[in-house]
C-alpha cells in the first residue's frame, strides 16, 4: 500500500494571486549532486515524472502553516506550497528543512527576516537588526502600540520582527482582553485605537497570526475591534448578524466535527475579507494575499471533506430526487450543492474532473430534471447555476448523458428538451434565468467543444439528435407568433424570448451549416422568421435581420435561390421604406446588407434585388449602394446579352464551321467527322450523277439567312477580301440582281472548295474539280494557326474579277458522285492538303 503520509499537493502562486495546482504526488528531501545540495523533490503519483526539484537553501524563510502546509519562496515573487494529506508527513520534512538550515523544529518559520533589498540592508545599518520591543499591553499605552505597529509596516524586516513578536508574546490575546475592558467602559478612543492596530495586523501577512485570530475563540472579538471605524459615523454591528442573521443549516447532518469547523470559519473569514476589512487602497492590495491563501486552502479542504463523504453525498443525492420532499427541504438541498459547485470552482482543473465525475456517478443530472421544473424561483436559479458549472467545465459529460436519453426516454423527458422549456417560460420580467439558459445550450450546441475520434463522432451524433429531437421545441414560440402578415404577440417577455431564439438560430447558422440549411429550406424557416420585420419593437426586427444577413454572408447558392424564389427581400425592403431615410441602426443595417451584396457581386441576389426593386431603390440618392448595384446590374446584363448573340451566331453555323473559331477535343472531332463523311457517302449514294448541277446549292449552305457567304461581284469597286477563317457574308449584289448564296473560300494547301452558283451566273466549267467533304472539314479545322499554303493565297483579288479557284483538271468528268479515296497510314490528326476527293 503507498505511504500516503508523504502523499502532497503541489500549489504555485500566479500572477493575479491565486494559487494554481501543479499536480500531486509524494515527496521526499534527498542529496542532489547537480545541485549541491539537500534538496525537495516531488514526483508526481500518475507517472513518476518530477513536479519539483528544489534545494534548501540556508536563507530561504520557509513557513508551517495549519499544520500540514509549507510555504516558501523562490526567486522573486514565485511563491511555492506543499499541501500534505497527513500531518506525520509534514513533521517529517520540516524537520528536514530545518536540520538543513540549523533551526529548531519546534518553530513555525525558520528565518527571523527576509532581506528584499540592498536598501532596506542599508536602512537597518544590520542584518542583526534588534528584535521589536513592544510596549506592555495597557490602556493607557494603546496610542503608542498604534504608532510603533503603524511604522513597522513600511520595512519588511521590521514587518517579520512585528510578527515574530506579537505571535511569540500572545500579544494579541492581551489585546482583545484590552478590547473586552474598553468596551465595557465604553472607551471610544481606546476602542478606535484597537480599530488601527488590527487593521495593521492584518496587514502584516501572517499566516501564523491568522491562525490565532480566526480561532474560535477569537474571531468574534476581532470581529468587534473592526466594528469602531474611527471614520464611519455608526458602528456596523457584524458580530449580530453573524451570531443572529447567519444561520448555519444542516440540510443533512454533518457528523465530522473538523469539516463543520471548517465550514464555520470558512465563513466567518470570508466575511472578514469581504465586508469587515475596509476596502484596501492600491499599496495596500497585495498586502492581504496570505489571508486570500488562507481561504482558499480552506475551501480546497472542504470539497475534499465532502467528495470522500460517500455517506453523505448519496443522502444527499437521495433527498434531492425524492419527488415527495417538501419544496423548502428541496431548496436547501439545491442551495447547499450549488454552494458545494462553487467551492469546486477553486480546484484545478484535473481535481475538479474528479469532483464532477463523482457528481455525475451521483445522479447530480437526473437531479436537475427535477429541479430545474420546480416551481420555486430560488431551487430553479440554484439549479441553472449548477448545471452551468458543470456545462461550462465539460459539455461531453452532459451531452453523454442527454445521448443515452434517446432510447429511455420521450421527447418531453429529455434534459435538453427541459432546458428549451424553462427558458421559454422564465417568469422573470428581464428574462435572466432565460438568458443564463440560452448560454448554457449554445455550449451544449457547440461544434467546437465537441469530441471526434475514430469510433465515435460527438459532432454528427448529437447534433442530429438536436435537430430531430429538439429544434421543433426550440422553434415553437417562433412559429406560433408568426401565423399572418404580423407578429401575434408584441408583448415584452414575448419579444425578448423571440431575440434569444432568433440569437442562438443565427448561432447555428454559422456553425451547422448541413444540418440548419436543411431545416430552413424544408420549413420554410426564412419566410416566417422575416414576418419579425414588421414588429413594433426595433431590436426584434434587428434580430430578424442579424439572422438573414448571416444567411447571405455564407454566400450559399442554394439559399440565394431560396431567397429569390420566395422574395424573401421583400420585408427588408418595405422596412427600409418604412423607415424613411432616418439616421437610425435599422438604416445603416439594411444599407449594410445590400452593400455586401453589392462589394461581394453575388450576382443571383443583385439581379433580383434590381429586377424586384429597382424603381423604388433608384430614388434613394443619399448612399451610393443602389446606384453600384443598378450599374453592375446593367454590366453584367450587357455581358449576357453578348454571350447569347455569340451563342446564337454559333449554334447558327454547321458544327463542322464551328470548329474553326472553338478548339474541341480532338475526339469530338474525330466523331463529328465520321458522322459527316457518313452523310456524304449516304446523299452520294441517294442522289448518283445529280449530286452536282448548275443550279443547285451544296450541302454547307442550305440556309441563305443562317449561313454567311462571301459575295462574287463583277464590280471593280467591290473587291473580296479572303478570309483565312472563311468569312463569309450574308449578301451578295449580283450584276443579275439576284441574291443566290454563292460560296467561296481562300486556298488551303492547293485544294479548292465547293462553289454554289446562282442561276445568273455561269455554270462551272467540266474542267472544275468539286473538293471533297474531307478536304472542306481539313480546311475548316485548321485553327491551330496559317499554314505556308495560306500565306502564298493571302493576297488580294483582282477587281472585277470572278472567284474561281483553278484545279487541277481530271479525267472522266461525266460522272459526278463524288469518292472517297482512303489514304492507307494517314493520320487524320495531321492537316494535308493531299487528301482530295477524286471523281471516277
Amino acid at each position: 500500500m503507498t505511504d500516503t503520509r508523504r502523499r502532497v499537493k503541489l500549489y504555485a502562486l500566479n500572477a493575479e494571486r491565486q494559487w494554481d495546482d501543479r499536480g500531486t504526488g509524494h515527496v521526499t528531501s534527498s542529496y542532489v549532486d547537480r545541485l549541491k545540495g539537500v534538496s525537495l523533490l516531488v514526483r508526481a503519483e500518475v507517472d513518476g515524472s518530477l513536479l519539483l526539484e528544489s534545494k534548501i537553501q540556508p536563507d530561504t524563510a520557509y513557513q508551517k502553516q495549519q499544520e500540514t502546509l509549507i510555504v516558501w519562496s523562490e526567486g522573486d515573487n514565485f511563491d511555492l506550497a506543499l499541501s500534505f494529506q497527513e500531518k506525520a508527513g509534514c513533521d517529517e520534512i520540516w524537520e528536514k528543512i530545518c536540520q538543513v538550515q540549523g533551526k529548531d523544529p519546534s518553530v513555525d518559520i525558520t528565518q527571523d527576516f527576509v532581506e528584499e533589498s540592498e536598501d532596506e540592508r542599508f536602512e537597518d545599518m544590520s542584518d542583526t537588526a534588534p528584535p521589536v520591543e513592544l510596549p506592555p499591553c495597557e490602556l493607557n499605552k494603546l496610542e503608542t502600540i498604534n504608532e510603533l505597529i503603524a511604522t513597522c509596516l513600511s520595512s519588511a524586516v521590521r514587518r517579520e520582527k512585528l510578527s515574530t513578536a506579537l505571535e511569540m508574546e500572545g500579544y494579541i490575546r492581551k489585546l482583545l482582553n484590552l478590547f473586552h475592558i474598553c468596551e465595557d467602559l465604553e472607551n471610544l478612543e481606546g476602542l478606535h485605537h484597537l480599530f488601527e492596530v488590527f487593521k495593521n495586523i492584518f496587514l502584516l501577512n501572517k499566516n501564523a497570526l491568522f491562525e490565532v485570530m480566526f480561532a474560535e475563540d477569537t474571531i468574534f472579538d476581532v470581529v468587534g475591534c473592526l466594528e469602531y471605524d474611527p471614520n464611519a459615523k455608526i458602528r456596523k454591528k457584524h458580530r449580530d448578524y453573524l451570531r443572529q442573521m447567519a444561520k448555519f443549516k444542516e440540510v443533512i447532518p454533518i457528523t465530522n466535527p473538523e469539516l463543520l469547523a471548517k465550514i464555520h470559519q470558512t465563513y466567518r473569514v470570508q466575511y472578514i475579507q469581504d465586508v469587515v476589512l475596509p476596502t484596501p487602497s492600491v499599496f495596500e492590495e497585495n498586502m492581504l494575499s496570505t489571508l486570500s491563501s488562507f481561504i482558499f486552502f480552506n475551501k480546497v479542504e472542504i470539497v475534499s471533506l465532502i467528495q470522500d463523504d460517500e455517506k453523505f453525498l448519496n443522502e444527499l443525492f437521495t433527498h434531492l430526487t425524492d419527488e415527495t420532499m417538501e419544496i423548502s427541504k428541496r431548496r436547501d438541498l439545491v442551495l447547499f450543492l450549488k454552494e458545494f459547485c462553487t467551492f469546486s470552482q477553486t480546484l484545478q482543473p484535473q481535481s475538479r474532473e474528479t469532483f464532477f465525475k463523482t457528481l455525475a456517478s451521483l445522479g447530480i443530472l437526473p437531479a436537475l430534471e427535477i429541479t430545474l421544473g420546480v416551481d420555486d424561483l430560488a431551487t430553479k436559479s440554484a439549479s441553472i447555476d449548477i448545471l452551468s458549472y458543470i456545462v461550462e467545465f465539460s459539455p461531453s459529460m452532459v451531452r453523454d448523458y442527454m445521448l443515452q436519453q434517446v432510447n429511455s426516454s420521450e421527447d418531453e423527458n429529455l434534459l435538453l428538451n427541459i432546458i428549451i422549456e424553462q427558458m421559454m417560460c422564465d417568469s422573470d420580467p428581464e428574462l435572466g434565468g432565460a438568458v443564463q439558459l440560452s448560454g448554457i445550450l449554445r455550449l451544449l450546441i457547440d461544434p467546437e467543444n465537441m469530441l471526434a475520434s475514430i469510433n465515435k463522432s460527438e459532432k454528427a451524433d448529437f447534433l442530429n439528435f438536436f435537430y430531430k429531437h429538439s429544434m421543433h421545441v426550440l422553434v415553437n414560440p417562433l412559429l406560433s407568433n408568426t401565423t399572418g402578415d404580423r407578429p401575434t404577440k408584441e408583448d415584452y417577455p414575448t419579444v425578448q424570448l423571440l431575440g434569444l431564439i432568433l440569437e442562438l438560430l443565427s448561432f447555428c447558422v454559422e456553425h451547422h451549416t448541413y444540418h440548419i440549411k436543411n431545416y430552413i429550406l424544408n420549413r420554410d424557416l426564412l419566410r416566417r422568421i422575416l414576418v419579425l420585420m414588421r414588429s413594433r419593437h426595433t431590436f426584434l426586427v434587428l434580430s430578424a435581420l442579424r439572422f438573414l444577413r448571416k444567411i447571405i454572408s455564407l454566400k450559399d447558392e442554394f439559399y440565394n435561390r431560396y431567397i429569390v424564389k420566395s422574395n424573401l427581400l421583400s420585408p427588408v425592403v418595405d422596412a427600409f421604406l418604412r423607415n424613411n431615410g432616418r439616421y437610425n441602426l435599422l438604416d445603416s443595417a439594411i444599407l449594410e446588407l445590400f452593400e455586401f451584396i453589392k462589394m461581394e457581386d453575388i450576382k443571383s441576389l443583385c439581379v433580383y434585388v434590381v429586377d424586384t426593386f429597382g424603381k423604388a431603390l433608384d430614388k434613394v440618392e443619399y448612399v451610393q449602394t443602389f446606384k453600384c448595384l443598378r450599374l453592375r446590374y446593367d454590366q453584367q446584363q450587357d455581358r449576357i446579352g453578348e454571350r447569347e448573340r455569340s451563342t446564337s451566331a454559333l449554334d447558327s453555323v454547321p458544327s463542322i464551321l464551328r470548329t474553326t473559331r472553338y478548339r474541341r477535343d480532338p475526339r469530338q472531332l474525330e466523331e463529328e467527322e465520321e458522322i459527316w463523311f457518313n452523310s456524304e457517302d449516304d446523299d452520294a449514294e441517294d442522289n448518283g450523277a445529280d449530286a452536282v448541277t448548275p443550279s443547285h446549292t451544296a450541302p454547307i449552305a442550305t440556309n441563305a439567312q443562317q449561313v454567311q457567304t462571301v459575295a462574287l461581284t463583277t464590280s471593280p469597286t467591290s473587291p473580296i477580301a479572303f478570309s483565312k477563317a472563311n468569312v463569309i457574308s450574308p449578301k451578295a449584289n449580283h450584276s443579275g440582281g439576284s441574291n443566290s448564296p454563292i460560296i467561296g473560300a481562300s486556298s488551303n494547301g492547293g485544294s479548292s472548295s465547293p462553289s454554289t452558283l446562282s442561276p445568273s451566273t455561269s455554270p462551272v466549267p467540266p474542267s472544275t474539280d468539286v473538293q471533297s467533304p474531307s478536304t472542306m472539314k481539313k480546311a475548316l479545322v485548321d485553327y491551330d494557326g496559317d499554314s505556308e499554303e495560306e500565306e502564298e493565297a493571302d493576297t488580294d483579288p483582282i477587281p472585277g474579277e470572278k472567284i474561281v479557284e483553278e484545279v487541277e483538271p481530271k479525267k472522266d468528268i461525266d460522272s459526278a458522285v463524288p469518292v472517297i479515296s482512303p489514304v492507307d497510314g494517314e493520320d487524320d490528326d495531321v492537316e494535308s492538303p493531299n487528301k482530295r476527293a477524286k471523281l471516277t
